[in-house]
């Protein structure tokens, strides 16, 4: 073993202690990543596994071979097959057994009258397929459905709605069904397939319920004859399905399932998780430099010793990265067995709070497991990286000083740097969100913001903690001035200490303004668009729930409380060769609900075949009043459309309008998703809401909100993920933490002398204490204060850029009350994190402390 490795080992054993904080820092940055990726490796696996056995008995899907895709629905509209083909089918000596298959939208409501499932996961509803091999279901309770209004459904939606074998409920389709419940049933031995709710009813109530008429499903299910393959059943098909129809493998069809419900929803969590992961990286980063920024600054004299007895530049560089290598192997090493600990935690938390984690084996994969050991060790290498080379570069003559202590200042050039860089920052993001609206030139602007904010750390360092500072000295005596002091004396290692936190803050700030923002945006689009005097409505949020009843706009109408009522559809065509949504509704009270805008052309001449635009689409596809449009249909027609409307604003009515006369040839299963009413002049909010709810619950009893509750519901899942940010950044916070308290240790080491002093010349411990803590307190300040006004400014930048670069009008809000509490978490985390180092210092031997060269 060379000698410089000997050494740094050597002194890596006996100095443990100084590398605490670096090497927490590195286990939790990899323990999140390596559990980030673990249970999203196990999710992926799991999801294949539920899925091919629940389609293990189907070898054949038959459907429409085409789909209408739209920005906010990539998995597409196909259009229903006839339920004839089943007879053509079975003729085919390859085929053993074929079912039709109709799946729709379903709600459950449970034992409580609410409905279960609907904020994300879908809840589908379909025929109960009697053939055990076709069907992805697996009766595990009671027995199938046999007549009409029996259903069986899935354990997990039982259970979430207190319902057992024998219960009468409610089946919102949307239309009100009543039910029984006859049977419980698992997906791929699953109670559910995640949060997805099913109820399988007969072929006849599925017909009657979800489809527009009789005699069509979504797909039919085929199983093979003995010795055919899947391949060979899908070219035996082939020639005998008509046009538009085509059939591929039960593999394809599990796969683009599985993809469809798991891979959409694990590459946004995934890289959600991994984002957060980067963060506490970053963070982590700012620690580790730290940490050995100060140690090669307290051995200088060791340093230049070794390279007075003949060591090199190399050599002593070399020493320090040997340490900084070990630490980052062993933190990597022991991040790993954390992360791996996290993820089977999460494996045993998500069923408890709603999510069923499939059950199995954690899925350990090598690059899951090599991925975060060498991002862990390439992080700590990097940032010992100039550390080390400022050690190899100490003189010999620096082993006559008598003090190795760290008095580095902000330097001329960083101040030039940062006076460049900040501007340039300042300038792209603007340009990004004023001139030419981008939200990729908007990040840009970002990072080279967050730069800049860290190269004129130092320089802002010494102004700031003066100011944070000045009220120390009057409220808290000497002890407070001396804490001042303390911070001031190394500009650059305060600023580092701080940044690390600064980070922290900045990310919670930019979430809780941007969160804030768009609550605002929600409040403002309601009040600009909905001119209703209370809404009926689905769940604000996710892709759950089977939507309203068409039936319940017209029967508010005809209350002698209600002026106007008008309900929202949804469809979808290519409009000119684009896949786009579509608004249904009724034309004639549309824009007395709903604030559309300066309109040119006519609302009320749509008819059944006129159409309306937003401004911004008809001036995308160069469309005018009275020009024409092709709509291309799901179910194979097309159609030539007058645009007899062009409106203003989109937000809640959409970019496109059609009637429901013009939408009625070709619907599947029609739903609305909000209802607007406006009460007659004279009716009190109160009186009309009543009247509106006592009719709602003959509908399936949705919700009946006023404007302002619309608005709220509409944002409810902006809360739930700050909830979810707030959770993951505190392991950032936390790192930062373990950086002011392991910065606060090591300063406390080289100060030694100088606290013996003080003590010897009366300061007593807990005023000992209380300057070190303070001290802990205006470094976390500097970094709170900072990272409030880099988050803000970030946050900002993301709404402009955003409300630029979208048809949407996104509204800017700054939460004060939030932004405190941020502030003062901010501050209480720094004093927790001085708590320790104080105790330290306290206990310090005032003799022995003098002594101490």
């Amino acid at each position: 073993m060379r000698a410089s490795t000997r050494i740094s080992l050597s002194s890596l054993r006996g100095h443990k202690r100084r590398f605490a904080g670096t090497f927490l820092a590195v286990m939790l940055g990899v323990a999140f990543l390596a559990g980030t990726l673990v249970m999203g490796d196990t999710l992926r696996a799991s999801f294949d596994t539920m899925f091919g056995n629940a389609t293990s008995g189907t070898d054949a899907v038959v459907r429409s071979a085409d789909s209408i895709t739209t920005p906010d629905d990539s998995q597409g509209t196909r259009e229903p097959v006839s339920t004839d083909l089943v007879a053509t089918i079975e003729k085919s000596d390859a085929v053993a057994a074929a079912a039709p298959s109709i799946q729709g939208a379903g709600q459950l409501l449970g034992k409580d009258g609410e409905p279960i499932g609907g904020q994300g996961p879908p809840t589908l509803a379909g025929n109960w397929i009697d053939d055990t091999e076709l069907n992805a279901y697996r009766l595990a309770e009671g027995r199938a459905p046999e007549k009409s209004g029996e259903v069986v459904v899935n354990r997990g939606a039982a259970t979430s709605g207190d319902l057992r074998i024998g219960d009468t409920t409610t089946l919102r389709t949307p239309d009100p069904v009543e039910v029984r419940i006859v049977g419980l049933a698992t997906f791929g031995g699953e109670d559910g397939m995640a949060q997805t709710t099913f109820t399988g009813m007969t072929r006849a109530d599925a017909e009657k319920y979800l489809t527009p008429k009789p005699g069509e499903a979504s797909t039919i299910q085929v199983r093979a004859g003995p010795g055919v393959s899947e391949q060979e059943l899908v070219d035996a098909l082939t020639p005998v399905l008509p046009k538009g129809v085509e059939a591929i493998t039960g593999e394809a069809s599990a796969a683009e399932n599985t993809d469809n419900v798991s891979g959409q929803f694990l590459t946004l969590f995934t890289s959600f998780l991994l984002v957060f992961s980067g963060v506490a990286l970053l963070v982590a980063t700012f620690s580790i430099h730290n940490t050995f920024a100060i140690v090669v600054a307290q051995r200088t004299r060791e340093n230049a010793l070794l390279r007075a007895l003949g060591a090199s530049r190399r050599q002593v560089t070399a020493a320090t990265l040997v340490e900084a290598s070990a630490v980052a192997v062993v933190a990597s090493a022991a991040g790993l067995a954390a992360g791996i600990g996290i993820a089977a935690g999460l494996q045993a938390l998500f069923p408890a709070i709603g999510f069923p984690f499939p059950e199995g084996d954690l899925v350990i994969s090598a690059p899951s497991m090599l991925l975060p050991l060498a991002v862990g060790v390439l992080v700590c290498l990097g940032s010992a990286l100039l550390p080390a080379v400022r050690a190899g570069r100490t003189a010999p003559l620096a082993a006559l000083r008598e003090t190795a202590v760290d008095h580095s200042g902000a330097s001329r050039r960083r101040a030039v740097v940062g006076a460049v860089l900040a501007p340039a920052a300042v300038g792209v993001a603007l340009t990004g969100v004023l001139v030419s609206p981008s939200i990729w030139l908007a990040g840009v602007g970002a990072v080279l913001a967050l730069a800049s904010f860290v190269v004129l750390g130092p320089v802002a360092s010494t102004r700031a903690v003066r100011v944070l500072g000045g009220p120390l000295d009057r409220l808290r005596g000497v002890t407070g001035g001396l804490a001042r002091r303390n911070a001031l004396r190394s500009p650059k290692r305060t600023a580092a200490t701080a940044s690390a936190l600064m980070i922290g803050v900045a990310v919670v700030s930019l979430f809780t303004v941007f969160g804030a923002s768009l609550k605002a945006t929600m409040d403002q689009t309601v009040n600009r668009s909905f001119a209703g005097d209370v809404a009926v409505s689905t769940p604000g949020f996710g892709a759950g729930g089977s939507g309203l009843s068409p039936k319940l706009a017209p029967a508010l109408a005809e209350l002698p409380e209600v002026e106007t009522a008008v309900g929202l559809g949804k469809g979808a065509a290519r409009v000119n060769g684009e896949g786009r949504a579509l608004t249904v509704t009724d034309p004639a009270p549309f824009a007395d609900s709903f604030a559309l805008g300066r309109i040119e052309g006519s609302l009320d001449a749509l008819g059944d075949d006129g159409i309306a635009i937003t401004r911004s689409e008809a001036d995308k596809q160069h469309l005018t009043v009275g020009s024409r449009a092709l709509l291309a249909f799901a179910d194979g027609t097309k159609e030539t459309f007058t645009v007899r409307a062009v409106y203003g604003r989109s937000e809640l009515a959409g970019d496109y309008v059609i009637s429901r006369a013009a939408w009625a040839p070709h619907r599947t299963q029609d739903a609305d998703s909000l209802v607007s009413v406006t009460f007659k002049d004279g009716v009190s909010t109160a009186d009309g809401r009543a009247a509106v709810a006592e009719t709602a619950r003959d509908h399936g009893n949705p919700d009946v909100q006023t404007r302002d509750e619309y608005a709220r519901s509409a944002a409810g899942g902006i809360d739930m993920m700050l909830t979810l940010v707030y959770a993951l950044l505190a392991l950032a916070v936390l790192i930062a933490l373990l950086g002011i308290a392991n910065t606060l240790t090591l300063a406390i080491h080289e100060r030694t002398r100088e606290l013996g002093l003080l003590r010897a010349v009366g300061q007593t411990r807990a005023q000992l204490r209380a300057m070190v803590r303070w001290e802990s307190v205006l470094v976390a300040a500097f970094g709170t204060v900072g990272g409030l006004v880099l988050g803000g400014f970030l946050g900002w930048v993301l709404v402009k850029a955003s409300d630029g670069a979208s048809d949407s009008a996104f509204a800017f809000a700054v939460p004060p009350v939030q932004l405190v509490v941020v502030a003062l978490v901010g501050l209480a985390a720094g004093a927790l994190a001085g708590l320790r180092p104080a105790r330290r210092a306290a206990r310090l031997d005032v003799l022995r402390a003098i002594a101490t060269e």
